[in-house]
């Protein structure tokens, strides 16, 4: 085994901010940029002990850099690597993901090295084109796919989405039995000792970073832990706090304890496509965002790159089905999709989507095959017949919604059921008024039936308007959006009521057959309203299982100043 003492150096100090190099295996460096002060890391946090963004420099007859650093340590960071390097030897650049405390100075690098082959998952490499606005060359790389830098260094690359971003992979390099993972098994902990010697000191820091990144994700860590077993491994290079070596498999049996605990009883869909295939990765991410909307979990898998044991699993456990069409000529698709049939059951929920390849698998004979199954469909078959767009995205989101609102029903049940009678009467008694909120924005239109409205503010004139998290229309509803608050009348909404509270299909036409004409932030106005209010959203609260939208008012009308406005009294408080 390599010795872990090495040549350690610093540069000089600016504030409270230091580089650290030391050799960790034969020809592989670390560069350490150590954060001493920092107190607070992105919402999560609140940091106790600082932190480090690690990065790694591996060299064999070519020369790879793993990850860089925040742009804080811009000039710190080069002048190391420049002294370590002749950055025009420097020939790739591996990319664990692209969160901009390991990726903010890749453009930085480039500029020095315009030579370097950028390497990533392609998630990483698409997010790339949009940050570095220049022209670089790349690498997409999956799991099982490898990367000879010479004598002896061969990097093997694994898979390993959502830990903590979509686009993550690892990284081993079989000399050095050095494994590469970024932000998994990390910590924010700022020390200039190198390994884990004390594992005591760190413990709470290692939890507390589980706890806030990981444990969210926590049947994507078991995932990646399977993924990894295959390897020998001897150190885990972090992408922040010390490195992991003499207390290896104390950390990691705690991530895998961890995680089984929060998914035991977990409710989640299984979302299984071929992430290379046509448009399927936005057409994934637009029913994930629906799906979670309920608060089911979402488990993605590339099949085209997936083991068929962690297929088998991942549908086994699985409460719902959705799958991508992959192309007929992925041959490991192919056979993830028998996998798949194999272990699918008739107590889950399934839904389908085309992914526009022109080679897809074709949907509907897979569709019977899962009806013989005794699935249940949650939303028809999605078809693509054009390039994404939002009308198309906004139909996924719906799918989903529809898929996650199935999958919690006997959950709401159960929570309606469980409070007290004499509350759920008094607060019944709240009484509020009815509404229908329309919205459009970029060809996608959207309507809700509402009661829990407020004027909120007199100066500027703001509403509030209490929204479920499992509407569609939520995704409409963000700081910046507009939309028509539209006031129903009494003795005159019971049409309008029926019309708007019935379910709709995904992308279903929601103002098909209803009298409106467009208010001048574009959303409709519905014809037979009493009055409407034109907002646009300045802010949003979480409460529970409803967003509080609180909304400025541009301007309104009454169509009948004698009228008044259709009341709603519930005999209970738990449920609409």
């Amino acid at each position: 085994m390599v010795a872990l003492t090495g040549q350690l150096a610093e540069t000089p100090s600016t504030g409270r901010l230091t580089v650290q190099t030391v050799e960790i295996a034969e020809n592989t460096t670390a560069m350490r940029s150590l954060d001493w002060d920092r107190d607070r890391f992105d919402i999560e946090f609140d940091l106790q002990n600082g932190t480090t963004y690690n990065s790694f420099l591996i060299r064999g007859e070519k020369t790879a850099l793993v990850d860089t650093s925040h742009r804080k340590f811009k000039t710190l960071y080069l002048d190391t690597l420049k002294r370590l390097i002749d950055l025009s030897t420097l020939d790739y650049l591996i990319v664990s993901h692209t969160e901009p405390d390991h990726s903010g100075l890749i453009q930085d690098v480039l500029n020095l090295a315009p030579q370097v082959t950028i390497v990533g998952a392609k998630v990483a490499i698409q997010f790339l084109e949009n940050m570095v606005h220049q022209p670089f060359k790349s690498k997409i790389v999956k799991s099982g796919d490898c990367l000879d830098l010479g004598n002896g260094h061969e990097i093997e690359f694994v898979s390993a989405p959502n830990l903590h971003w979509p686009d993550t992979i690892f990284s081993f390099d079989k000399k050095t039995k050095t494994l590469y993972t970024c932000d998994a098994f990390g910590m924010h902990y700022c020390d200039d000792r190198l390994y884990d010697e004390d594992p005591e000191l760190v413990e709470g820091d290692f939890r507390y970073y589980y706890d806030c990144l990981m444990g969210p994700n926590a049947r994507s860590v078991l995932s990646a832990i399977k993924r990894i077993e295959k390897f020998e491994i001897e150190t885990i290079a972090t992408g922040h706090g010390p490195l992991l070596h003499h207390h290896l498999s104390t950390w990691v049996n705690s991530y895998q304890q961890w995680s089984a605990e929060q998914t035991k009883a977990e409710t989640f869909v299984a979302l299984l496509y071929s992430t290379e295939a046509g448009e399927s990765e936005a057409l994934a991410n637009a029913i994930a965002r629906g799906i979670s909307r309920s608060g089911v979990k979402v488990e993605p898998l590339d099949i085209s790159a997936a083991d068929p044991q962690e297929v088998r699993e991942l549908v086994s456990q699985a409460a719902g089905l959705v799958i991508g069409m992959p192309p007929q000529s992925d041959a490991n698709a192919q056979s993830a999709l028998s996998t798949i049939l194999a272990a699918a059951h008739n107590r889950q929920s399934i839904g389908l989507f085309e992914t526009g390849t022109g080679e897809d698998e074709p949907i509907f004979p897979l569709r019977n095959k899962f009806q013989e199954i005794g699935l249940i469909e949650a939303f028809p078959p999605i078809l693509v017949k054009q390039s994404v767009d939002a009308t198309l995205e906004q139909l996924c989101d719906e799918a989903g919604t529809d898929l996650g609102q199935w999958l919690t029903r006997d959950r709401t049940i159960k929570e309606i059921k469980f409070i007290d009678n004499n509350l759920e009467r008094a607060l019944g008694r709240i009484s509020t008024g009815l509404y229908i909120l329309t919205a459009k924005k970029d060809g996608v239109s959207s309507a809700m039936f509402a009661s829990w409205v407020m004027q909120a503010s007199m100066s500027p004139l703001g509403v509030a308007i209490a929204v479920g998290k499992e509407r569609a229309i939520e995704s409409l509803l963000h700081p910046g959006d507009r939309f028509v608050l539209n006031v129903l009348e009494e003795d005159n909404y019971h049409s309008l009521m029926k019309h708007f509270l019935k379910r709709f299909p995904p992308g279903c036409d929601r103002f098909a057959d209803i009298k409106t004409y467009p208010a001048s932030n574009g959303s409709p106005i519905l014809a037979d309203a009493l009055a409407y209010l034109e907002c646009e959203v300045s802010s949003r609260i979480e409460c529970s299982d409803h967003w509080i939208v609180y909304s400025n008012v541009s301007s309104g009308r009454v169509s009948k100043l004698d009228a008044v406005t259709a009341v709603h009294h519930r005999k209970v408080g738990n449920h609409y």
